[in-house]
């Protein structure tokens, strides 16, 4: 959602933002589903540790932004009214809860993985 009197030059860049963060959920997601996927089935490969960097990394870029994600940050300075909606191609009431939902999937896949190693 647009704020009242924005340019249609703003309107292309917030859709290219929402297709920017949308790709990045998409991957992101992936990742998440790898790390538990890894842990659950004892596939444990390069990949694996290649989702949790991705994820880590993330989650560095959601601390330096004060837990925001830099390109939802990125939608309000471009005039996102709404940017929990406006920033992403995803329902409402799951975009609220990303957070909560990949980020419990995310830990026990670690934890998964964790206890893979140890051979328990």
């Amino acid at each position: 959602m647009l704020a009242r009197g924005r340019t249609p030059n703003v309107a292309l860049t917030l859709l290219q933002i929402k297709i920017v963060h949308t790709f990045a959920f998409i991957v992101l997601s992936g990742c998440v589903m790898l790390v538990f996927y890894s842990g659950a089935s004892n596939r444990i490969s390069i990949w694996t540790w290649v989702g949790i960097s991705m994820i880590v990394a993330e989650g560095i870029a959601l601390a330096s932004c004060g837990g925001k994600c830099p390109l939802t940050v990125l939608a309000e300075r471009r005039g996102a009214l709404q940017p929990g909606v406006a920033d992403i191609f995803l329902p409402k009431w799951f975009a609220d809860r990303i957070f909560p939902i990949c980020g419990s999937t995310f830990l026990v896949g670690c934890l998964l993985v964790a206890w893979r190693l140890t051979g328990s």
